[in-house]
């Protein structure tokens, strides 16, 4: 009898060999780490391993490692310097988002700007992102082309979310939409892309795992958006609400704000306005719960999950296969 692991991120081990070889992967990945942001300036060097120390999914070096699976060289230790080369460029943009919204905690611990000043979260960030380009550099020209690009999206992502959609020829759902897949799918659609790629699998492998990633990495943010609203625990990684209360529109609330359903008016009007005082947030909170907008949010997650899984349909049925498919269910399951 098979035992299956869901031990990492949700995703389903069926395979223990798989499990294994990931796991011993992960390893390296956060070896190598760790060393990269290591600097001889003392200071330099505790601002960057802060976040580093501080944990956290590793999710795009989960996808990188799986994604090599599909190819001959899946343990190569380019594959390891790709996933990262990921890692750190997420890290980096932690840094950079936090300044930007004056945050206070990161994964359980002070933020840098908190913990130091904006200029040294800001200043890290760069360092970390340096660190990526002197490792990606050593992947050669086509990695360091894919990674600038990815750069591109990410800030493109960055800036559109904080323009907002006003002066884009979108509206304001296609516009959230839009700036997830380039400020959080693009650099998940390259962490499956160079485990692919280093992994030596052929190039119809790497073309769907590249839309795979990018496709499962939005549909993690839209399960978020569902968890800070439906949760009644800490299961998102932040108090149930905290969108809410802090200004931020989600797809659930975009879905509400376009409504016309008269049944709606109230939670319109809640969500028009500042919800910092508790009792209209609990309010809204409630309505937002039991809203259509909710069903409408879960169904386009769904549908992502759904498009990202027929990604996988044309790749060999391979543990990592089955895996995958195992990940697009739980980023749906995981919103209750």
């Amino acid at each position: 009898m098979v035992v299956s692991s869901r031990g990492l991120l949700g995703v389903e081990f069926a395979d223990a060999a798989l499990e294994a070889a990931v796991r011993a992967g992960l390893d390296r990945v956060e070896a190598l780490l760790r060393t990269t942001v290591d600097s001889h300036d003392a200071l330099v060097a505790q601002a960057a391993r802060h976040l580093v120390q501080a944990g956290g999914k590793r999710f795009r070096p989960l996808l990188t490692l799986l994604a090599a699976q599909f190819g001959p060289e899946h343990a190569d230790d380019q594959v390891v310097a790709a996933a990262v080369v990921v890692e750190l460029t997420h890290l980096a943009t932690l840094y950079h988002d936090d300044v930007m919204d004056e945050a206070t905690v990161r994964r359980g611990a002070q933020s840098a700007n908190l913990r130091w000043d904006n200029t040294i979260a800001i200043l890290t960030g760069d360092f970390l992102f340096a660190r990526a380009s002197g490792l990606v550099a050593g992947l050669g020209q086509d990695a360091v082309r894919i990674q600038a690009e990815t750069f591109e999206r990410l800030v493109t992502g960055q800036i559109r979310e904080t323009a907002g959609p006003a002066g884009w020829d979108t509206g304001p759902i296609q516009h959230y939409l839009s700036v997830l897949a380039d400020k959080t799918g693009s650099l998940i659609a390259t962490a499956a892309r160079f485990g692919a790629l280093f992994g030596a699998a052929d190039e119809a492998a790497v073309d769907s795992l590249r839309r795979y990633g990018e496709l499962i990495g939005v549909a993690f943010q839209l399960s978020d958006d569902l968890l800070d609203v439906a949760s009644t625990t800490v299961e998102s990684g932040k108090t149930p609400g905290t969108d809410l209360r802090e200004g931020v529109r989600t797809l659930p609330m975009l879905y509400a704000l376009a409504s016309d359903d008269p049944g709606g008016a109230r939670l319109r009007e809640l969500l028009a306005d500042s919800l910092t005082d508790d009792g209209r947030h609990a309010e809204a909170l409630t309505l937002l719960r039991d809203s259509p907008a909710m069903a409408r949010a879960r169904h386009t997650l769904s549908d992502y999950a759904d498009r990202a899984r027929t990604e996988l349909v044309g790749l060999p049925d391979v543990a990592a296969r089955r895996a995958l498919a195992s990940l697009a269910d739980f980023v749906v399951a995981r919103t209750g």
